[in-house]
């Protein structure tokens, strides 16, 4: 005698299922890009129906931007904790710069490149990366302020060394799509030798992290 067990489906809660439908969708978009993302794809990534997923996002446009905001927001968590930072002002910085270097980077960086170019035509997602910016400037302009009332930093104004900085990041961010020799040391390091110089660092201070 044979028997068989149909599997039952398990309804989830309505936001652990938008979760579940985001985390999905930011993957692709780390994986193979933004315009991957539509709600087949991710109804086929989950074994659901594509009404279901847009049931959550009757628009794609939609889920692509969180997508991005997830992906990007994620990253930033990794880079620059806000909740219980570890370690000085200085060393927290270093690591940073250690994160933000090397092939480990390159998805974050390609993320940014294609949401900068779809975004100057797909509205929604324009504004995500708008206030992804945002925050990612509010958290280095917090940890450069610390650094400043803390002396470890001297600068006259925290914003524009931020901005300083990552300027110099996106610019070598903007290679992660082309193959290209490697490196020398000194363009490697370009960032850190301007962050060096605008907080009043020694040379060599933010090569070294921990952890």
């Amino acid at each position: 005698m044979s028997s068989s067990v149909q599997r039952k489906r398990v309804r989830k809660d309505p936001a652990a299922r938008r979760a579940e439908i985001v985390e999905a969708a930011a993957v692709i978009a780390l994986a193979e890009g933004l315009e991957s993302i539509t709600l087949r794809r991710i109804g086929e990534e989950l074994d659901v129906r594509p009404g279901l997923v847009s049931h959550y996002f009757p628009s794609a446009e939609d889920l692509v931007a969180e997508a991005f905001g997830s992906a990007a927001s994620g990253e930033l968590d990794t880079l620059l904790p806000a909740e219980r930072p570890e370690g000085t002002p200085t060393v927290r910085l270093a690591r940073f710069f250690a994160r933000t270097s090397g092939k480990s980077y390159d998805a974050i960086s390609r993320l940014w490149i294609n949401a900068r170019h779809l975004s100057r035509y797909r509205p929604v997602l324009g504004d995500r990366v708008s206030a992804q910016e945002a925050a990612w400037r509010g958290r280095l302009e917090g940890l450069v302020r610390e650094g400043v009332a803390a002396g470890e930093f001297h600068t006259d104004d925290p914003l524009v060394t931020t901005i300083q900085i990552l300027v110099v990041l996106d610019g070598l961010g903007a290679h992660a799509n082309t193959v290209t020799p490697e490196r020398p040391p000194a363009v490697a390091r370009m960032a850190v030798t301007v962050a060096e110089r605008e907080l009043g660092l020694p040379a060599g201070s933010l090569d070294h992290a921990t952890g």
